[in-house]
């Protein structure tokens, strides 16, 4: 599934959001609703890709978060010639908007 940007930010709750970091300064956002894991498109219906989780976490701010990830798969154990793992190697850390900056002091 899909969300575009427009439909992102009228949304009526906040929800959860991943920032998925695919390879190294590529980052693709999937927003969370109704459990279903639904990717962060632009007004074409082409996703968002952004080189830098600075400016994710900027355009975010503006949007309803609940919460914020960044998840990495992890080839960790292939690099080292482990054997595969049944499951995933998912690596999830808790993100944090930015501060709103201060006003300008006199």
């Amino acid at each position: 599934m899909k969300i575009s940007l427009r439909q992102f930010a009228e949304l009526g709750d906040k929800v959860r959001v991943i920032v998925h970091s695919l390879d190294n300064a590529l980052y693709q956002v999937t927003v969370v609703i109704d459990g279903s894991e639904c990717l962060l498109v632009d007004g074409n219906g082409r996703p968002l890709r952004f080189h830098s989780l600075q400016r994710v976490r900027e355009l975010l701010q503006r949007l309803p978060v609940a919460s914020l990830v960044l998840r990495q798969q992890s080839a960790y154990d292939e690099m080292i010639g482990q054997a595969p793992r049944e499951g995933e190697n998912t690596l999830e850390v808790p993100l944090s908007l930015p501060e709103a900056e201060p006003p300008f002091l006199h």
